[in-house]
């Protein structure tokens, strides 16, 4: 056996050459590092078989030359594929090595040897995984952290980049409240993964204070998903925020998912899964400014042009005498099929219908927002060219 250890160590990389697609696309230094596992493995048998199996086989020994190098180039199944090679090649060499009577016992001591070192190496791999594991989480919740805070830097991209969201696309920010208990955050957490796996989508998951939070990347229907994940997280309203390009426009999305999870509970029958945008009316009245900015941009400034002052007209008449349209027409003079050809032009303008009571309570909304802003526009005094660039003679007094 010791004057025909680097003989099977040749045999057994050949083999492999002959036999592993895997190891065909290694480079060279990726081969010397299985070579000089498979020797070293090859070694520490003679050591283990000389000692009269007293001892278990040392897995240390075999994979201290390269075990990081080794786990990052070649999976487990690969290394698992190693092992059973040089097996094979000892074993169909048993013949020549023992001697008369000796060959099962060789061979029994092999398999034996094979099976620790195979335990060994899924340690090895166990161990490299976790460490990775731990390290993603960290990543993972500096990530969206950083996404909170709305820090579009160049460490959130190195960080996203090193989890693999460099060029993830498109991106949607998922909130709700997280299940009591660290156990049922955990599984909360492994469901919300497994749920992404299943239907090829990206994720991100951490859970803070009370609350889990997910990114979700690669998917054009994130409701669907949403609605999959939905188990995973605690009572009240899941809230999806706006998809957006890339994970470095991510803040806008949490912006609005978080401020439409803060004031869900302003809408009774709100959905499970609720979107922030159906979230506006809400969140206008909570005092957020981009809400409030969303729903004049959609509702009061298309109507108050010019040239849909009738328009304005009747969805003001229609809100104020409850929605009915023979009120409506006799209210503005007209017949009640042209109040309901311009509702319809209204809804296909701001995309809210007016018979239907919860859109047109936003609308109700949307239309009082954009009025006080026209009243504090036009409250608000304009100052001359002059008084900008010169200070008065009492300020330079006073001064």
């Amino acid at each position: 056996m010791d004057r025909s250890a680097g003989e099977l160590a040749t045999a057994a990389a050949r083999r492999m050459e002959e036999r592993l697609t895997w190891y065909q696309a290694l480079t060279a230094q990726e081969r010397s590092w299985v070579g000089l596992v498979a020797q070293a493995g090859i070694s520490e048998f003679l050591a283990w078989f000389r000692g009269q199996e007293e001892v278990a086989p040392s897995a240390a020994s075999v994979f201290a030359n390269a075990p990081q190098e080794l786990t990052r180039s070649v999976s487990l199944l690969q290394t698992l594929d190693l092992v059973r090679t040089v097996v094979d090649v000892v074993e169909s060499r048993v013949q020549s090595l023992a001697g008369p009577g000796d060959e099962q016992l060789l061979r029994e001591s092999v398999l034996r040897f094979s099976r620790e070192i195979a335990f060994a190496a899924a340690e090895v791999y166990a161990g490299a995984a976790e460490a990775r594991g731990a390290w993603d989480a960290r990543l993972e919740a500096l990530v969206v952290d950083a996404v909170l805070r709305g820090e579009a830097d160049e460490s959130l991209q190195s960080r996203a980049t090193a989890l693999g969201w460099g060029d993830v696309a498109p991106v949607t920010f998922v909130v709700g409240a997280a299940p009591t208990g660290v156990a049922s955050a955990a599984a909360a957490v492994d469901l919300l993964r497994r749920t992404a796996g299943r239907r090829a989508v990206e994720v991100l998951v951490i859970v803070q204070r009370n609350r889990l939070i997910a990114i979700l990347g690669g998917t054009e229907a994130p409701l669907e998903v949403v609605t999959e994940m939905v188990d995973a997280f605690g009572s009240g309203s899941v809230v999806v925020g706006p998809t957006v390009p890339h994970l470095f426009a991510a803040g806008r999305s949490a912006r609005a998912a978080l401020s439409g999870l803060a004031v869900a509970p302003a809408w009774p029958h709100a959905p499970r899964v609720v979107e922030a945008d159906a979230l506006l009316p809400e969140r206008a009245l909570g005092g957020d400014q981009p809400a409030r900015r969303l729903l004049t941009d959609r509702v009061h400034r298309p109507l108050a042009a010019p040239a849909q002052a009738p328009l304005l007209d009747t969805a003001q008449t229609y809100l104020e005498v409850g929605g009915s349209l023979e009120a409506t027409a006799r209210a503005l003079f007209v017949h009640p099929n042209t109040v309901r050809y311009r509702l319809g032009r209204v809804a296909a303008l701001t995309g809210y219908d007016l018979t239907v009571p919860r859109e047109a309570w936003t609308v109700r909304i949307a239309l009082a927002l954009g009025r006080l802003g026209a009243a504090d526009r036009s409250s608000t005094p304009v100052l001359r060219r002059e008084q900008l660039e010169k200070p008065s003679n009492r300020s330079v007094a006073t001064s």
